[in-house]
């Protein structure tokens, strides 16, 4: 069967560029789900998206489906005619169901069966539908439409090149007929650009000063603006979201140095580094040390013959915006940063929880109260807790809202705070994402776990629990943060007892029955996916998750130490034996004795076992308390000879009540030396 390449292009007005990509990517998915689905086959298939356009190429794509056959099952025979042979409801409609009358319908075997060989159409007669569903699917939150027609995209299109081989293929899309025609650059090449033929698409384009692939457009931009900040001595900061926003809004990009006043360098250099980036889409520059440079570097879509022209013009662009930046920066310093307290008592947290200061003030308490915990100065904890929420009424974060917490730390800097109390302000968001950075300062540390139990007690304790995707207050994100911390940072917490004093703060504004309880849940829960994403079997986790652990890095010690036993060659056989212990002592009847009476023995695997227990004891005592659990589960490792051999020699249900109890109890004592770690009984 023949193959040629295909090419479609459907130029448009200046597209979204924060969705540029996003937007090629669900074309060109589309695409090939339709050549997919009409058995079309090809070799390769890619993308291009630029400012005004959006193109899939595809290379050798079948001139035609291949021939295929239909065969349907119908109702059987019985159920297809009555006792005269007249045709029933079911029969009718199978045949409606195939498009044909009821006689071309094969009645020879026990059920009704229709076959019918279907040729397959031409490319060109499917390809213009598989492109119209493909954009019909495009993720476009809002379609907008243009002139009087009724056809609706997320932008007004312009043009559209469809090419089978050489061979333009006929068709109307969005308003648009298809031919060769598309267009180069607004400025450099206005005229139409001729496309030959699919491959020749990218060269045609850059001829006409348009670079249609997204990813060379942005390599070049990277590699450019890498280059422009060594030659400042400088390197940029080149967020990925920034560079694939920058290369959907050029064609022809061509990366300048510009430069602003030193004076603005006195200005938080995150809120100049948040302007330049939000507003005009600039790289800003930092020296070795990280601090900002007066330079940054814009991307112009032109290659100017003066380019001093646009360097001025981006300079004079930016200054009101820093010189903004400056003056709310100095405005809020007029006024000490515990001051802006007042307006958060007028600030709501949530209707049923009181004001943001409220919240303030429950964290201050409950910082002070982790801080011992953890090694940090309960004093510093309580007054980084007060002051975190301040930033939040300042004239900065009211204009840069992401600088919240950072702007908090230069104002707490200003008005002579420790130093640790004001890194807490910036660090009691961390960790600001999967994978974000933690708090450095065990300060820090103390008032975001502090501020992130509050919310989690507080939202959970008006009933207000995450739904599916619904999780308003980003619960599974704070739950996530404070094990992040506890446990990365190997801090030692009792969780009960931190969420037992938060909720002790809410007063009577939360359900406090059972509420721990449910809060604690909900926390722990969050490991188990984080620990099957670092590929820990989910039968480690449930394993620890039994034993209710207070302290996350202790639940942490524990899973490791679990996971490393399941390695072990007895680790099996001795899951199998603690489940069979487990299954034993649930079905016993009255109390078990609580110590082991040595003259019931009359096995000799009796005294071997209470010997090999007895030294275990012994010997695993301290390796727990010092949460030495590897060490410990490997030495428990070594009782699987004796426990074999008790189970291979001695009836544990025996008539005699004092020996079959003494049993129980020696068999207790052997499930409780395993759950000074784990219930390894659980483990798959």
């Amino acid at each position: 069967m023949s193959a040629q390449d295909f090419l479609v292009e459907l130029g448009t007005e200046e597209l979204p560029p924060k969705a540029l990509k996003s937007l090629a990517e669900a074309f060109l998915a589309g695409v090939e789900q339709g050549l997919k689905a009409a058995g079309l086959g090809y070799v390769a298939a890619r993308a291009f998206a630029a400012p005004r356009r959006l193109a899939v190429q595809v290379d050798q794509l079948a001139a035609q489906q291949p021939d295929r056959s239909v065969n349907l099952d119908g109702p059987p025979l019985q159920a297809a005619f009555d006792a005269e042979g007249n045709p029933t409801p079911a029969a009718l409609g199978f045949a409606k169901k195939c498009g044909v009358d009821l006689e071309r319908i094969d009645r020879s075997g026990p059920k009704l069966r229709f076959s019918q060989q279907i040729a397959g159409q031409p490319a060109v007669q499917l390809l213009p539908g598989i492109v119209e569903s493909a954009l019909a699917a495009l993720p476009i939150p809002k379609r907008m439409r243009w002139a009087a027609r009724r056809e609706e995209f997320v932008r007004p299109t312009q043009w559209l090149v469809m090419l089978f081989g050489e061979q333009v293929v006929e068709c109307e899309i969005l308003t648009r007929r298809a031919g060769r025609a598309s267009r180069g650059h607004r400025f450099h090449h206005p005229e139409a650009v001729s496309i030959a033929q699919p491959s020749s698409y990218l060269q045609n384009l850059r001829s006409a000063h348009v670079l249609a692939d997204f990813a060379e457009r942005r390599a070049l931009i990277a590699q450019r603006v890498e280059a422009l900040a060594a030659e400042q001595n400088g390197r940029a900061v080149v967020p990925p979201a920034l560079l694939d926003e920058v290369t959907a809004l050029v064609e022809w990009p061509v990366p300048l140095v510009c430069s602003f006043e030193e004076r603005f360098l006195e200005v938080p250099q995150e809120a100049l580094i948040a302007t330049m980036q939000e507003n005009q889409k600039y790289f800003c520059l930092l020296d070795a040390s990280g601090t900002l440079l007066p330079r940054f570097i814009t991307v112009a879509n032109v290659d100017s013959k003066d380019p001093a022209q646009i360097v001025a013009g981006n300079e004079k662009v930016v200054r009101p915006r820093l010189t903004d930046a400056e003056f709310f920066f100095k405005q809020d310093k007029k006024q000490r940063l515990e001051s802006f307290n007042e307006r958060l008592k007028q600030v709501v947290f949530q209707a049923q929880l009181g004001s943001v200061y409220d919240k303030a003030e429950r964290v201050a308490a409950l910082a002070a109260f982790v801080a011992p915990q953890i090694g940090a100065d309960p004093q510093r904890s309580a007054r980084a807790g007060l002051l975190g929420k301040c930033d939040l009424a300042t004239e900065m974060v009211g204009e840069f809202p992401e600088m919240q917490g950072i702007a908090g730390y230069y104002y707490a800097l200003n008005d002579g705070e420790a130093p640790d109390v004001a890194q807490a302000l910036n660090e009691q968001y961390m960790p600001r994402g999967a994978g974000a950075e933690l708090p450095q300062s065990l300060t820090g540390a103390a008032v975001a776990i502090a501020d992130k139990l509050d919310t989690l007690v507080g939202i959970f304790g008006i009933g207000m629990l995450p739904t599916g995707s619904k999780d308003p207050f980003a619960l599974r994100r704070q739950a996530l943060g404070i094990l992040r911390i506890l446990i990365e940072k190997r801090l030692d917490l009792n969780l009960h007892e931190a969420v037992t004093f938060a909720i002790q703060r809410y007063g009577s504004k939360v359900k406090a029955d059972g509420l721990a309880e449910q809060v604690l849940e909900f926390i722990f829960d969050r490991l188990r996916a984080r620990y099957e994403d670092e590929g820990i079997d989910v039968s480690a986790y449930l394993a620890v998750r039994a034993l209710n652990p207070a302290s996350a890095l202790d639940f942490d010690q524990r899973v490791q130490a679990v996971q490393a036993f399941r390695r072990l060659p007895d680790a099996e056989a001795l899951a199998a034996v603690n489940k069979r212990v487990s299954n034993l002592l649930s079905k016993a009847e009255g109390t078990i004795p609580a110590s082991v009476e040595a003259h019931y023995f009359d096995n000799p695997s009796e005294f071997a076992l209470y010997a090999a227990i007895q030294q275990a004891d012994h010997a695993v005592q301290p390796m727990a308390a010092e949460r030495r659990y590897g060490e410990a589960l490997e030495r428990l490792a070594k009782l699987r000879e004796p426990v074999d051999a008790f189970f291979e020699a001695v009836l544990v249900n025996v008539e005699d009540a004092n020996v079959r109890a003494n049993r129980y109890a020696l068999l207790a004592r052997l499930r409780g030396l395993f759950l000074g770690v784990a219930d390894i009984s659980l483990l798959g």
